[in-house]
């Protein structure tokens, strides 16, 4: 059973939240999100919070009760605050500028590689070899991330390629002679 489900989310000052049909809305300063729900769950907003309860005491129910409350959590944070996710790009030659609203890497690699951030993504290199990623919709911040990991994920040797800031990378011995 989840333990995490049974708490109420609150909403602050200036979020407003509402039930429309199977769908939850969240809205705030920064923007407003929308969240569809499964049929095993129900969402009640009173009182300045946010309640999920399951409908009936079945399997996939427990699985999505706690899933659903963290995700409306997710969104009354984004739509308040936001989310940030910081790159670090390591190696020789490695680095990111914006042209317009499209993100250009040199990697490596015998051509430049453009990235079009989606709707509501924020990108900012601030610096040739630091990116920030922001915006109110955390599954899109790590989506984008990811994907820009993706592009040249650190390798083991040298530390090559684009990770999370803070993210450990080990690494191995090189050949012997």
């Amino acid at each position: 059973m989840s333990r995490v489900g049974k708490y109420p989310v609150a909403l602050p000052q200036g979020v407003t939240a509402e039930v429309k049909g199977q769908t939850v809305c969240v809205k705030g300063k920064m923007g407003d999100l929308s969240l569809p729900l499964s049929p095993d769950v129900v969402v009640v907003v009173a009182e300045g919070t946010v309640a999920v309860s399951m409908r009936q005491d079945s399997a996939r129910a427990r699985v999505l009760w706690g899933t659903t409350r963290n995700n409306i959590k997710n969104m009354v944070v984004g739509v308040t605050e936001g989310f940030k996710t910081v790159l670090e790009i390591e190696g020789v030659g490695f680095k990111a500028a914006m042209q317009g609203k499209e993100l250009v890497l040199n990697l490596g690699f015998s051509h430049e590689v453009r990235f079009t951030p989606p709707e509501g993504i924020t990108i900012k290199a601030e610096k040739p070899t630091v990116l920030s990623i922001t915006g109110i919709d955390k599954q899109k911040v790590g989506q984008v991330a990811a994907e820009i990991r993706g592009f040249k994920k650190p390798e083991p040797y040298k530390g090559k390629g684009i990770k999370y800031q803070g993210e450990r990378v080990r690494r191995k011995e090189g050949k012997k002679k």
